[in-house]
């Protein structure tokens, strides 16, 4: 069984106490890396002061939210990545994502059995540029804050301002806005499920084993969830049915996504052929859900033909586009300076900047491209048999006459027999995924092309290597060169 996985969202209204009391060694006994998306603390000192400012604009009761936070449970295996790589990889997911600025921290709790990580985020976005309101006028403010009309209503009895009274000149800053309004997204219910399902996403692309994978099943996305027949349900037979169609519509999903059908055509599908049609049949004949397997068997129709369309417009491309993923790399010969006397000293001075470290995730990479070969591989398999299927039933619908009847019997023979094979195939494609560990074809591509994302920036930080390598190299030439003529004129000067 897939563990569920755990995200749980916070409000903080005190983001600068909490920051300190997640990023502090001496209040956590088991910290092992703390991460942050700007670079000055004080973002988070000016951004508790709008909140806190906007909250009492807002006349609202009970207590500014100055930030939120989300604890993210994490496999214990996670613990054999490298802290710094694993923290930075979640929180940076994250603002990539939603666009606001984050700070963070990993964390075992006191036992050593929840492995966790803490990831304070912003609501509001900082400006380019700083909204600022110029005074017209004199304005003057009493010790409290409060805006007051005239001078006289910060005086004291001898005619001088009272003591933290402030008065702001006329073509003075008198207010400063440096953030934006805050993300409502970030308040509505549909927003913790949809990081729960993000972080879901990544854990199982970073899962090294796959007992720690987790799974969450999205009723909106393109599958359909089976129903659990109890003991003694008289209507055993009837789920069993409607069950066998759910899988094979999910079969059909797995097809699609491995032919190149995009998501957003796969759910336009569902919905219309499925969820329209379900409320459509309600709205007719009530909640019959023996109607729901024609619906499904309809619908898996409408798939199949979209993805022949797609594979037939595939074949027609005469230059196919070589992925640049599949190709290996080729590491570029640097050379380095002879171990020479006279090259010594320049040697000791010139460091060759270290080699990237490869990613962890980058050992995932052959298994995956060879799995992606293979469904492909078998994919274009059962395309043929469809295609041969289809030029049979153009045969037997021109088959007619009544001197004809063996030959249509032994067409329908031959149209019943690669109707099975292909039913075979495709339940066939859908376990290799299933062996390989993944729940359908969503979590595969999910994964594939995480890791492909890991595999270019490796190969983008190897050639910065190379490039800083070989002018290392021509920078130790140069002084050895200067080095050399020195040890000349000093020769001659000597003579």
């Amino acid at each position: 069984m897939p563990r569920n996985s755990f995200v749980q969202m916070n409000k903080l209204t005190n983001v600068s106490g909490r920051i300190t009391y997640i990023s502090s060694k001496a209040k956590q006994e088991n910290l092992y890396a703390t991460y942050t998306t700007v670079s000055e603390r004080s973002f988070w000192r000016e951004l508790a002061k709008c909140n806190q400012k906007s909250f009492r604009q807002s006349g609202t009761e009970g207590k500014c939210i100055e930030a939120r936070e989300l604890i993210i449970a994490l496999p214990e295996s996670f613990v054999y990545y490298e802290p710094e790589y694993l923290l930075r990889r979640f929180t940076d997911h994250f603002k990539q994502n939603y666009k606001v600025e984050c700070i963070s921290a990993l964390h075992h709790n006191k036992r050593k059995t929840n492995y966790h990580i803490h990831l304070i985020f912003a609501e509001r976005q900082l400006l380019d540029k700083p909204i600022e309101k110029i005074a017209t006028r004199n304005m003057f403010y009493d010790e409290k804050g409060r805006h007051r009309r005239t001078k006289k209503e910060i005086l004291d009895e001898t005619g001088n301002i009272r003591k933290r009274c402030k008065v702001i000149r006329k073509g003075e800053v008198y207010e400063q806005n440096l953030f934006t309004k805050k993300n409502e997204l970030f308040k509505s219910d549909e927003f913790l499920d949809e990081v729960k399902r993000l972080y879901t996403d990544l854990i199982n692309v970073c899962a090294i084993k796959e007992e720690d994978k987790l799974h969450v099943f999205d009723r909106n996305g393109m599958y359909l969830a089976t129903k659990k027949i109890g003991k003694n349900n008289p209507k055993a037979a009837e789920i069993e049915a409607d069950n066998m169609e759910r899988v094979r519509w999910n079969q059909t999903v797995d097809r699609a996504l491995i032919s190149g059908v995009s998501e957003e055509d796969i759910l336009d599908v569902k919905r219309e052929k499925i969820s329209k049609e379900v409320k459509h049949s309600i709205e007719l004949y009530g909640n019959n859900p023996s109607f729901l397997v024609g619906i499904i068997r309809l619908a898996i129709k409408a798939l199949e033909l979209l993805i022949s369309k797609v594979l037939l417009a595939a074949a027609k491309v005469a230059e196919r586009v070589v992925d640049n993923v599949h190709e290996k790399i080729v590491e570029k010969v640097v050379s380095m300076p002879k171990d020479e006397p006279k090259l010594a000293a320049v040697q000791e001075k010139v460091q060759l900047p270290k080699k990237p470290i490869e990613p962890l995730l980058m050992s995932k990479y052959p298994a995956i491209a060879k799995l992606d070969v293979e469904l492909k591989r078998r994919n274009e398999e059962i395309f043929v048999i469809e295609q041969e299927r289809s030029n049979l039933e153009i045969e037997l619908s021109e088959c007619t006459g009544v001197f004809k009847k063996k030959q249509r019997k032994e067409l329908q023979e031959r149209i019943l027999v690669l109707d099975k094979k292909a039913e075979k195939m495709k339940t066939e494609l859908s376990r290799v995924l299933r062996d390989a560990g993944y729940a359908n074809a969503a979590e595969f591509f999910t994964e594939l092309f995480a890791v492909r994302g890991e595999k270019r920036k490796y190969e983008e930080a190897c050639k910065v290597w190379q490039e800083e390598c070989v002018k290392a190299e021509i920078e130790a030439t140069k002084d050895s060169q200067y080095y050399e003529e020195v040890v000349r004129v000093s020769t001659n000067m000597s003579r």
